[in-house]
């Protein structure tokens, strides 16, 4: 969708970053401005400034900073879309959305409706829980057993579902309510089954179980959790699918442990919620887990805005390598150059939980310390049932390899891969290359990002490649008095670090000169490669998904929406994604981005990437200029000086 600018200014008007910081990080005056320790990195001494009147947030520490949008973005993991949808839903306000029919406007806000109504109830459950936990004294005496504090299970919001078929009757006044069953709270049983006065038979879905409540990443309730006391099965039950809860998008834990995954600078993911809980206790709250169901690539994706590296661990027996081997399947797209991915297998007889119960928060550690990275773990499963001294053996290999090597997004790794990969099997790169052409012929590999060479067959498409910038004709264009991207500034002076990507006039379409085709803006070529190859959009970080979102229009709205559409469909061919885009304001301009793409020409990533990192330069220089002035008498400031001067020289 594409959310006006007015509107994003009005929104911006009307919050208080002040506020809506102050909810996650305890804020004192000092000054003009309110101080407080940054939630993006570990720090003792308050670095985080957030000033009221320039509606500014700003870390002289980590140099991270930005409006409301952007806190929501960067701390709460949101999209664009999702970050402005929230912040208007807190101020009352309707995001307009004028490229949506009127029956579909009506739908999503019947949707919005009741996904609040359900997570309202399910809250009220949870305090009901909770307080049925204080009475229960053999659900208390569990949680003591498995080495729990009160403190902990006050964080994670730990219940006991009590005994009896209908317990939630005493909490909800109409326990007949259809929301107690589409919330997942209370099952009806099935026709043919009704009671003496003709009425289906309803039933608590949770009797006799201590309770998980599940969050979604703003803190609502949207499902439970419930673990018997006894043998019984199953041991686990989780809520249904609801409209508001989906296990294979969800992670347990992920809202609780959002500032813990900056401080240990990775998430550590798991498949139980004792194990959250308890490693949380012991020192890793960095940890999350699956609801009862593999690691999907929804999920790794959801981790990725808040960490650059992922730690997966999994028990030693064969399900846990099952379990990894999916988790190695869903994160082997999202594998970029600048993330990391690694698999933990603890002892056959242990889980995570106890295993620290028993070698301890040093123990555990250590186990961390030693996790085997993607690379290896994929050559492992490659190699899986494979005779390595035999011929037959390596060509299974080879075969096992390929659609792995395949799912991995272009860059150093894979390259590096392949040629493990080709040792392995003892065959030249080469030619082990030119076995798996059909795979770059399908759209999986790219033949032009590898070097050309005589014994590479030719294939019928050509990179596209334009002439590179210097770095003075990069950054030539760009306004000397730039705002926040996009219009999302608030009226702020120079004294505060900001950045602005181009503003519209900048912007220029390709056109013809002579029978000559001049090359497109920069916008447009991101725009080009992006809509062709949607999937590329993963291998940006936040910042940069926040600069290309907050751009001017036609751009900026055209890529907001094309994040909307990777979070709620994934990456989907142009095919697709044209059918999504009719009756979309900027329509227009992607349909003529898509159509001046000679035939045969495919986008160069790394051209799209060197674009972005002209940007984030730009953003360095000009934050070194305004941190110059106060370099002088300000230590932070002269600290982070030297970090911008000194990224800008590597």
């Amino acid at each position: 969708m594409a959310i006006p600018q007015s509107f994003i200014q009005e929104l911006l008007a009307r919050a208080d970053v002040v506020d809506i910081v102050g909810r996650y990080v305890q804020l004192k005056k000092g000054g003009a401005n309110f101080m407080g320790l940054c939630p993006f990195h570990g720090e003792k001494s308050p670095s985080f400034s957030v000033s009221p009147a320039k509606q500014f947030y700003h870390c002289f520490g980590c140099g991270k900073n930005g409006n409301a949008i952007g806190f929501l973005m960067d701390h709460g993991g949101m999209t664009f879309i999702e970050a402005v949808k929230d912040l208007a839903q807190q101020y009352g306000l309707q995001v307009p959305e004028d490229d949506v029919s009127p029956q579909d406007r009506a739908k999503a806000a019947q949707m919005r409706e009741q996904q609040a109504t359900l997570t309202s109830v399910l809250e009220k459950a949870g305090i009901a829980y909770i307080k049925a936990l204080r009475h229960s004294p053999k659900a208390i005496d569990y949680f003591k057993g498995r080495g729990l504090s009160g403190e902990i299970a006050k964080t994670f919001g730990l219940g006991y579902a009590p005994e009896g078929w209908r317990s939630l009757a005493s909490v909800f006044p109409d326990y007949n309510d259809p929301l107690l069953v589409d919330s997942g709270l209370v099952i009806t049983g099935e026709p043919g089954d009704e009671n003496a006065a003709g009425e289906a038979k309803r039933y608590d879905r949770f009797r006799d179980r201590v309770m998980f409540p599940i969050r979604n990443v703003k803190g609502e309730c949207i499902g439970f959790g419930g673990r018997v006391l006894s043998d019984e099965k199953p041991k686990y039950l989780n809520s249904p699918e609801t409209p508001v809860f989906s296990k294979g998008r969800e992670l347990y834990g992920l809202f609780e442990a959002r500032t813990a995954l900056r401080e240990h600078g990775y998430a550590l993911v798991t498949e139980g919620y004792m194990d959250v809980v308890a490693l949380a206790q012991m020192g890793f709250a960095n940890a999350v887990a699956t609801l009862g169901t593999a690691c999907t690539a929804e999920h790794v994706q959801k981790l990725f805005r808040f960490t650059e590296s992922v730690v997966f661990s999994f028990d030693g027996d064969g399900a846990g390598r099952r379990a990894a081997r999916k988790a190695l399947d869903a994160a082997l797209p999202f594998a970029t150059d600048v993330r990391t991915v690694k698999f933990l297998f603890l002892p056959a007889e242990h889980d995570p939980d106890s295993y620290i119960r028993e070698h301890g928060q040093d123990g555990f550690a250590a186990m961390v310390a030693k996790a085997l990275p993607l690379s290896k773990f994929m050559l492992q499963a490659a190699a899986e049932d494979c005779d390595l001294d035999t011929a037959e053996g390596r060509a299974h290999m080879a075969s096992n390899a390929r659609p792995l090597w395949t799912l991995l997004p272009d860059g150093a790794l894979k390259r590096q891969l392949l040629a493990e990969i080709a040792d392995k099997v003892l065959i030249d790169v080469r030619d082990l290359l030119d076995l798996w052409q059909p795979a770059a012929k399908s759209g999986s590999y790219k033949k032009s990002s590898y070097p050309r060479t005589d014994s590479l067959p030719q294939g019928p498409k050509t990179p596209l490649k334009t002439t590179r910038n210097s770095d003075e004709e990069a950054f030539s264009g760009y306004p000397d008095d730039m705002g926040y991207p996009g219009g999302l500034e608030a009226d702020y002076s120079s004294s505060e670090p900001h950045f602005s990507a181009p503003v519209a006039a900048t912007t220029r379409t390709t056109r013809r000169v002579a029978g000559r085709l001049l090359p497109a803006s920069r916008e447009d070529r991101v725009l080009r490669l992006l809509l062709t190859e949607p999937q590329s959009w993963d291998k940006l970080g936040s910042e940069e998904h926040h600069l290309l979102c907050a751009l001017p229009a036609p751009h900026g709205p055209l890529f907001a929406w094309l994040e909307s559409q990777l979070h709620d469909h994934g990456p989907q061919p142009w095919a697709a994604l044209r059918e999504g885009l009719r009756g979309h304001a900027q329509e227009a301009h992607a349909i003529a981005q898509i159509s001046q793409i000679p035939e045969g020409i495919e986008g160069d990533w790394t051209e799209v990437r060197s674009i972005i990192d002209q940007l984030v330069k730009l953003k360095r220089q000009q934050e070194m200029q305004e941190l110059a002035g106060r370099a002088a008498t300000d230590p932070l400031a002269m600290q982070r000086y030297k970090e911008l001067a000194s990224s800008l020289r590597n």
